[in-house]
């Protein structure tokens, strides 16, 4: 398996450069792996470059989920989801998910996320 970096999900998902695009797919297509630091920053780069609304990022990113492979993949689906619901920052909705999914316990300085897991336990 190929690991595969932000710019080849980016080409995949936008299509904006043929070329690229072709031959991300083809290595997709081929078994491709990738990190959720790598769809952080996918996420990162769709929303401040793209201007890609946060109540679409869920939609938009989530089918290169099915496509790839990643660890903890049901992470960060819930992390997309959370992320096009609120206002936190996708690294903050990757530790809410994994409380939620991998009941980790999370110690943090940050209010928003302290009040948020007091609201969910």
């Amino acid at each position: 398996m190929t690991l595969i970096d932000t710019n080849v999900i980016l080409r995949y998902l936008l299509n904006d450069i043929e070329e690229q695009a072709d031959k991300a797919a083809n290595v997709i297509e081929n078994g491709a792996f990738t990190l959720p630091e790598i769809i952080a920053e996918v996420v990162y780069v769709l929303y401040r470059l793209y201007s890609v609304p946060r109540e679409k990022m869920h939609e938009i990113v989530s089918p290169i989920l099915d496509e790839v492979s990643i660890d903890n993949r049901d992470v960060i689906e819930e992390a997309l989801s959370v992320y096009s619901k609120s206002k936190f920052d996708f690294v903050d909705c990757i530790v809410l998910a994994r409380k939620e999914i991998l009941k980790e316990n999370v110690f943090t300085f940050d209010k928003k996320i302290a009040n948020r897991l007091k609201l969910e336990g």
